[in-house]
């Protein structure tokens, strides 16, 4: 998943503060045939707008796994480190990037009994968000609130291709 810089520093909460972000959809299938396509962290690049590259080393993704991705924008490339912090089948995965303590995660509702499913993804920063971070927008993304823009959109378009496959 990208790594995500935020526009301040100290914990915030809700969907909409400056330091979390969020992103839903409703898609046509079960959360175990949804579960299979969110929990595979490592399909993140046919998804994400930023991330070119995940690899998980030991290959299966559980609780407690680390991940490398390379991320990317434009001409630029950064790697980030993150583990797997929450991990609850058919339910949720979500993990803490190391460089910016931000926590990216996927969360499924059932709807209808169970034959549709919301996805909801979000980018909480219950710490913070590290000051190289917030540096590193600031001179290489733009400033904060482009950056943050951008990666909201990024999310939603990550839910919008995670849609369509789920589709084909």
């Amino acid at each position: 998943m990208t790594t995500a810089p935020s526009p301040q520093s100290g914990p915030q909460s809700g969907p909409e503060s400056s330091t979390d972000l969020h992103a839903e959809i409703e898609v046509d299938a079960t959360p175990a045939q949804t579960w299979a396509l969110v929990s595979d962290v490592r399909r993140m690049p046919e998804w994400s707008p930023q991330v070119r590259r995940t690899f998980v080393p030991g290959g299966a993704v559980r609780l407690g796994s680390r991940m490398i991705n390379l991320n990317h924008r434009g001409w630029m490339h950064w790697p980030t480190q993150a583990k797997v912090v929450r991990f609850e089948p058919h339910r949720e995965v979500a993990f803490r990037v190391v460089e910016n303590r931000t926590v990216w995660s996927f969360t499924l509702e059932p709807l209808d009994g169970g034959t549709r499913t919301r996805i909801v993804h979000k980018r909480e920063s219950p710490e913070g968000v590290s000051a190289l971070s917030l540096g590193l927008t600031k001179v290489a993304f733009g400033g904060v609130p482009a950056f943050t823009d951008e990666l909201r959109a990024g999310m939603q378009r990550t839910l919008e291709r995670m849609r369509d496959t789920l589709a084909s």
